[in-house]
């Protein structure tokens, strides 16, 4: 009775090992799966790993209890028959041989979790550095695009500068021109106002000259007749000698019956401007031939 009890014991124990054994590589298949469950899917693995450990040790210790019993009782029961002692011995063999299943088992497990821990750490790290990859050429990108702004937008602001400047230059140079013509027009009108006032000027010279120079004749010319007729006549009107007569000794024809003062001093200018041209070449002439 008490080896039955034993026996199904470690059947138990063998039959939760392996369910212990089978329940791991479901976690590893999802660990696979899922990246982003990396950590728990280790430690949990971890744990498995040491519980499967764990299980393998109480198995191990269950199968020297089993044997441990089965020689007790053995020995206690010297006198079973031959068919219960072969029991017992595959019993034995049995559990020794589902021991080293286990543990060859977990040791594939550990393997294929080391792989599995492999490659999710490579995806892991592949998708970490295509992430910064795509973060870096993002923000390169952005940043590309922040210079380019800016580029544009200084390339803008120095265009309105230059044209605000040419503006201004072209305004400043319009205003110049239109000063410079306007002082040219000032000096133009100037200049036109003082040779105007130059020419009235030397006009009213002139006219000043030419009436000074008359006045000058016309007192030349009264002095010469008044020279010329107290020379011929002392200066009187009824004066005769001969067939001249009056103040300037005339032709008596040359009066032509008119004896008047008038007359006479219209005849003598008449007679003196047709022979000499004024009364001063008259009164040359007189000089030198004392008469005229």
């Amino acid at each position: 009775m008490t080896f039955k009890h034993n026996f199904k014991k470690v059947l138990s124990a063998t039959a939760f090992a392996a369910a212990l054994v089978v329940a791991p590589a479901a976690n590893v298949s999802a660990a696979t799966n899922d990246a982003s469950s990396t950590q728990q899917s280790a430690t949990a693995t971890s744990q498995d790993q040491q519980a499967s450990q764990d299980q393998a040790a109480s198995q191990s210790s269950a199968a020297n209890q089993s044997s441990a019993t089965v020689a007790s009782a053995s020995s206690s029961t010297s006198t079973s028959s031959a068919t219960s002692t072969s029991t017992v011995k595959k019993t034995t063999k049995k559990a020794k041989k589902t021991t080293k299943k286990s543990k060859k088992k977990t040791s594939k497990k550990k393997a294929v979790k080391k792989v599995a821990k492999k490659t999710t750490k490579k995806k892991a790290t592949k998708k970490a550095k295509k992430t910064s990859k795509k973060s870096t050429k993002k923000t390169t990108k952005a940043a590309t695009a922040a210079v380019t702004a800016s580029a544009d937008q200084s390339q803008a602001t120095d265009q309105q500068d230059d044209a605000a400047k040419k503006a201004a230059e072209a305004a400043a140079k319009k205003a110049a021109a239109a000063k410079k013509a306007a002082a040219k027009k000032a000096a133009a009108a100037k200049k036109a106002a003082a040779k105007k006032k130059a020419a009235a000027k030397k006009a009213a010279a002139a006219k000043k000259a030419a009436a000074k120079k008359k006045a000058a004749k016309k007192s030349a010319e009264k002095a010469a007749k008044y020279w010329i007729a107290m020379r011929e006549s002392g200066g009187y009107y009824t004066a005769r000698n001969g067939s001249c007569y009056g103040r300037y000794q005339l032709l008596i024809s040359y009066l032509g019956g008119d004896l008047s003062k008038k007359n006479q001093e219209r005849t003598a200018d008449r007679y003196v401007y047709g022979r000499y041209g004024s009364w001063v070449n008259a009164k040359r002439f007189w000089l030198a031939h004392n008469w005229y």
